[in-house]
């Protein structure tokens, strides 16, 4: 005699243990009938199928009173098969529920998964009658405990924040210090080795490439390969089973508070545009088993097939309003349960796209903004996609940073030597107000970055012109063609001591470019120790030596220099206004708060088409408040020829003279008094000055 079930409630979705039992609800608006599936503790054997005896309007719910916390369960789905009209309900498939927040089990990957019959001529219009349980992991009814609330998030100053983008696997597999049987987890990435590195370069917010639960794809294990990065999600509230040590999902928690603890935020990358579902060929393992039609936008008047405005084969029907309950519910338990500070949306536009096209006003945006949970949450978009109008760089409401892919093009392209980048360059270093200024936004909007993990690594940037994919297994025709670098006169490794040189110069003057600019820093995890991925910019399917950091070989000089920037950063504000800076007079002094000269002092000349160098007067905004110290001061010289240059300098603050803050180059120590006329700068170089006390000046 099994388990009986009793009608339940609708209003939490997912599988809840109360005060007698479990609840399950689920969302499904053209089903049929659903049906509950009890499995033995192993998974291996389905013990009990019971119908979902309630349905309130397109909640489908039941209750079953003495069923125990770790109960593995699944659902099947009843209804028309018609992937004609956009239904493809297979009731031999074992689904998923989108709310579980453990998975027990592994993926196979295995002609099962597929609603249809791959062997026939009728292709995904077949149907497949094979079990698919054996195949896939199962839902977990979850002890409450594991998911009490946690501690408020950190909320650090957007202008105070420098991000370290890493993944859980790559970040730690290789790294020394980190015990052996940590590396590769949550808790390997927050072990002491790493949140010391952290404290080095006085990074203070980690940004995790997705740890939501997630599936290989089948054409990559076909390959031998694996999907490394993880932008393949199937679970929205489930972490990844694969990073887990030895506390298992406690490991997450205690990640959080272990950077929490050491004043670090935690931003996850995450994936509610897409699933791992793919197209009209992929497998039925959730979502579309549940409702294809609800939770996926079909094309109209053809819905056998998917919008795929993300490259990946189906696009998420955020429209929907049960579709949307679902991200926003997974936001919130991120927040509440799991502790992390801020999310990073991938393929953001997607997201915002109605049926009219990119809706700044649309329903998910709409939704997040008004949510009190997500009130002081970090918000970064990726503000692009491939669907119709989907480039919409400094388009999203003000709550929102967004990566500036524009500043990651203009500082690779100018230290590089193209024509006419370095007027493009100065719009960078100001925050990019072209694109960002406007409706209450601030210049920490524009999350400026050099490299991530989509691309060149930094070293890469310098050591290869194209691209060398051929490990992906898709004939090097894979990843960006537009890098917009360069390999210093030998493509890859070179003992050149000049090549050498030269290409550790270009890293150092693009990355005092990005410390030096207005707006968010973020770095990509290995760029400050010179890490290379062999010329692979597109390492999603790399799991092994390509991808993980090569700590062995770090760069212990690049990585003090990387602490040096940021230390510079962090004891001058005008390097990290929240306000835009247009030459707009200060009211205390008459002063402009930015100024562009060239090496002889004079105004520079925007429309001269051989500018390749120019400096740059940084003082405090003049609409920056009262409490900001309006006598700092910093002033910059980018100097891209090969050559010295001698170069004016204008005077310092009152009661003060400049000293050396930041040289690339090397020939001026740093806390160097400098004369109150001239500098002399070696090139190519980046040198900047700061205040020093009065009386130091040589």
């Amino acid at each position: 005699m099994g388990y009986q079930i009793t009608s339940g409630t609708p209003f939490r979705l997912g599988a809840h243990v109360d005060g007698d039992g479990v609840s399950f609800a689920v969302f499904s608006a053209h089903a049929t009938k659903i049906e509950l599936c009890l499995f033995s503790a192993d998974g291996g054997r389905e013990t009990q199928r019971l119908p979902l005896p309630e349905r309130t309007g397109d909640i489908w719910h039941g209750h079953i009173a003495g069923l125990p916390a770790g109960t593995l369960y699944g659902y099947r789905a009843h209804g028309a098969y018609a992937p004609e009209h956009g239904h493809r309900f297979n009731a031999n498939k074992l689904l998923l529920d989108p709310y579980t927040r453990e998975l027990r089990g592994r993926w196979i990957n295995d002609p099962a998964l597929l609603g249809y019959d791959a062997r026939s001529s009728a292709g995904d219009l077949s149907f497949d009658g094979r079990d698919s349980a054996r195949f896939v992991p199962k839902s977990v009814v979850s002890d409450p405990k594991l998911f009490e609330a946690m501690t408020s998030p950190l909320g650090h100053a957007w202008e105070d924040t420098l991000i370290y983008e890493a993944h859980v696997k790559g970040a730690t597999q290789l790294h020394p210090d980190v015990a052996e049987n940590l590396r590769g987890t949550y808790e390997g990435l927050a072990s002491d080795a790493l949140i010391d590195h952290l404290h080095k370069l006085g990074v203070t917010a980690i940004e995790l490439l997705p740890a939501h639960a997630f599936v290989n794809d089948g054409f990559l294990l076909e390959k031998g390969l694996t999907n490394y990065w993880g932008y393949n999600t199937i679970g929205f509230f489930a972490p990844e089973p694969r990073y887990f040590g030895l506390e298992g999902i406690m490991g997450f928690r205690n990640m959080v508070r272990r950077f929490h603890d050491a004043g670090i935020e935690v931003i996850l990358d995450v994936v509610y545009n897409h699933t791992a579902e793919g197209d009209h060929r992929g497998p039925t393992i959730c979502f579309r088993g549940l409702d294809n039609a609800s939770y996926y936008r079909l094309i109209n008047g053809q819905p056998r097939y998917y919008v795929n405005d993300t490259g990946t084969g189906n696009t998420v029907n955020v429209a929907n309003p049960y579709v949307l309950r679902t991200v926003m519910d997974s936001l919130r338990f991120w927040v509440e349960c799991m502790g992390v500070d801020g999310f990073r949306f991938d393929l953001a536009t997607t997201l915002a796209r109605e049926d009219d096209g990119f809706d700044v006003h649309g329903g998910f945006l709409d939704a997040l903004r008004q949510d009190p949970t997500l009130a002081g949450i970090k918000m970064i978009a990726e503000p692009w996609d491939i669907g119709p109008g989907g480039y919409r760089l400094g388009q999203f409401p003000p709550k929102f940073g967004e990566w500036n892919d524009a500043y990651r093009d203009t500082v690779r392209r100018f230290w590089k030597g193209d024509a006419h980048s370095a007027q493009e360059l100065g719009a960078r270093l100001l925050g990019s107000a072209g694109e960002f200024d406007r409706g209450g936004r601030r210049a920490w909007s524009s999350v400026n970055f050099l490299a991530a993990h989509d691309g060149f690594t930094l070293a890469d940037i310098t050591q290869y012109s194209k691209r060398h994919n051929e490990a992906n297994k898709e004939g090097n025709q894979d990843g960006h063609n537009a890098n917009h670098s360069d390999n210093c006169g030998v493509e890859g490794p070179s003992d050149d001591p000049a090549v050498t040189a030269l290409r550790q110069r270009r890293q150092r003057n693009m990355l005092a470019t990005l410390f030096l600019s207005q707006g968010t820093p973020m770095i990509l995890a290995g760029d400050e120790i010179g890490n290379t991925q062999d010329g692979n910019n597109n390492a999603y399917c790399q799991d092994n030596e390509i991808a993980w950091l090569d700590w062995a070989q770090a760069d212990a000089e690049m990585t003090a220099f990387v602490a040096e920037l940021s230390a510079l950063r962090r004891a001058h504000p005008v390097l990290r206004q929240s306000r835009f800076l247009h030459a707009a007079l200060r009211a205390a002094d008459g002063q402009p708060d930015v100024e562009w000269m060239d090496f002889q002092g004079h105004p520079l000349n925007w429309r001269d088409p051989g500018l390749s160098s120019l400096c740059l007067m940084l003082r405090a905004s003049a609409e920056a408040p009262a409490t900001m110290d309006h006598d700092d001061a910093v002033f910059v010289i980018f100097n891209r020829a090969d050559t010295s240059a001698e170069v004016q300098i204008p005077a310092c603050a009152k009661d003060a003279h400049w000293c050396v803050g930041l040289d690339t180059s090397g020939s001026h120590a740093r806390q160097t008094p400098v004369d109150a006329g001239t500098i002399t700068v070696r090139g190519p170089s980046v040198v900047a000055l700061v205040p020093g006390p009065a009386g130091n000046a040589v």
